[in-house]
């Protein structure tokens, strides 16, 4: 809960269950309500539970490591919701997405980087 905003300092005083932060409104973007994090946005955080919708409708996010990374996040308590099959599908996609970038092709080019790439 905000307490407080300071506009001359430019801080904000966030109350965290009885412990006050101050956070500079630059540093606002990394605040994030628990009761509504992403996976994605939990990854390197930790919270006392956690709990995971698995349903077949999420099918293009049924991947073992996202089901992997939101378990990981709960000290405590882990709930994982919704449909034994959608969790089935979840632990057999190994695959993951292929991430497109010119990475390899950048580095290729370039005659100051002293590395052998190989492509598969």
């Amino acid at each position: 809960m905000i307490e407080d905003v300071d506009l001359d300092d430019g801080e904000v005083a966030v109350n965290f269950d009885g412990r006050t932060v101050s956070f500079l409104f630059g540093e606002l973007d990394t605040l994030v309500p628990a009761y509504a994090a992403t996976i994605h946005k939990s990854q390197g955080s930790e919270y006392p539970a956690v709990v995971i919708p698995v349903m077949t409708q999420h099918y293009a996010m049924l991947q073992r490591n996202l089901i992997y990374t939101g378990v990981t996040r709960g000290k405590k308590l882990v709930v994982l919701v919704g449909q034994k099959k959608a969790v089935a599908i979840a632990v057999k996609n190994v695959a993951g997405r292929q991430r497109c970038s010119k990475l390899n092709e950048w580095l290729a080019e370039d005659p100051l980087v002293g590395v052998n790439i190989n492509t598969r």
